[in-house]
């Protein structure tokens, strides 16, 4: 029964930690390109097309909105 009292105030604890990491990875930006890593691996040696296919994307999205 006496765990019961320090395992309740544990877990509020642990679940506001988890809120507070949820909160700040949204305000952070962390799940705001979620396409880029897909296509890391087809533009790995050419930078320079890279990034011109990140612009294409962001103006396409741009328009699309």
């Amino acid at each position: 029964m006496n765990a019961i009292y320090a395992l309740i105030p544990l877990s509020i604890i642990l679940l506001a930690l988890a809120i507070w990491a949820f909160n700040w990875a949204v305000k952070s930006k962390q799940f705001d390109d979620l396409e880029r890593p897909g296509s890391d691996i087809l533009f790995d040696d050419d930078d320079e097309l890279h990034k011109r296919a990140i612009e294409e994307e962001r103006k396409r999205r741009k328009s699309n909105d």
